[in-house]
């Protein structure tokens, strides 16, 4: 659905997407995550044809996206950075919309409605962000996207109104088949809705795979040795962190769990357990490896 294929774009002597490569696929729900200053932004604005790549070619349904207005009319972008024009109430919002997307519901519209529960002839600039953001998805999901594209998409929203979007968003995956990218730092929260994440890291993705996946490969393991950690053993498994509090040691190690366990077993550990990993040590742990991460600071 979303192809992205060696994009680069620079700004000035700044080279804010390095040879980019992501695929999306349709009815996927895909979380993109990445430090600041990862590029995050950038692509997201490439891909609604805000911005034109230097190089490289970006899709969506087969189709270009740069100046492709029937693409753009299937696809809704919602920015933390929103933009209402000042005069604009709720309604006339709706009208202008009703007029730019041809999949438009007036039926959605009213039953919304009754979900965020907002005078609509209020004027738009004068909510809270949080109301904005409300509107947003509102109107957004009025328009019956193919695509969603969405950047910290609930930032600013209380928990029963996040509960609410995304329960929106995920009912048009599973009964439409909407494409939904979604970049956000709140990795607790992806974790709940995504099935695939991308790893941005310098302008690049450095790791695109299914959720399950992405966490197979990393693992978190507790265990205690008798005569303490044996050093051998950092020889046979690849470890990305080891933290210890008395005699029990936590690694995050790299590789088959199997295999894992079989090299500390050689061992005869008291313990040998794995524990859940979450996705935002996912995210800590596979960036460590390359030069991000998490500092000892003694002040």
């Amino acid at each position: 659905m979303i192809n992205v294929s060696n994009v680069t774009k620079t700004f000035g002597e700044f080279k804010a997407l390095d040879e980019l490569s992501l695929n999306v696929k349709k009815g996927c729900v895909y979380g993109l995550i990445g430090p600041n200053g990862a590029g995050k932004t950038t692509i997201i604005k490439n891909l609604c044809g805000i911005y034109r790549p230097d190089c490289g070619e970006i899709t969506i349904d087969g189709e270009a996206v740069y100046e492709n207005t029937d693409i753009k009319q299937r696809l809704i972008y919602i920015s933390d950075e929103l933009f209402f024009y000042s005069s604009y109430s709720i309604r006339a919002a709706a009208k202008m919309y009703s007029q730019i997307y041809p999949e438009w519901s007036w039926s959605r519209y009213e039953k919304l409605k009754e979900i965020f529960k907002i005078d609509e002839k209020r004027k738009i600039r004068r909510l809270s962000k949080g109301m904005q953001k409300q509107v947003a998805f509102w109107l957004g999901i009025c328009t019956r996207p193919n695509v969603m594209i969405l950047d910290e998409p609930v930032d600013g929203l209380d928990p029963v109104m996040r509960k609410n979007v995304w329960s929106l968003v995920l009912s048009d995956v599973a009964e439409n088949g909407t494409t939904v990218l979604i970049s956000s730092h709140n990795l607790r929260e992806l974790e709940d809705v995504c099935d695939h994440v991308g790893i941005m890291f310098g302008g690049k993705v450095v790791l695109q795979k299914s959720l399950d996946d992405v966490k197979g490969n990393i693992h978190k393991i507790q265990t205690a040795f008798a005569d303490g950690f044996p050093k051998g053993l950092e020889e046979n498994i690849q470890i990305l962190h080891s933290s210890a509090f008395g005699s029990v040691v936590t690694l995050i190690a790299k590789g088959d769990s199997e295999q894992i366990l079989q090299s500390i077993k050689k061992y005869n550990p008291i313990i040998c357990d794995i524990l859940p990993l979450t996705l935002e040590e996912v995210f800590i742990y596979e960036l460590g490896g390359l030069g991000y991460e998490l500092e000892n600071i003694i002040l």
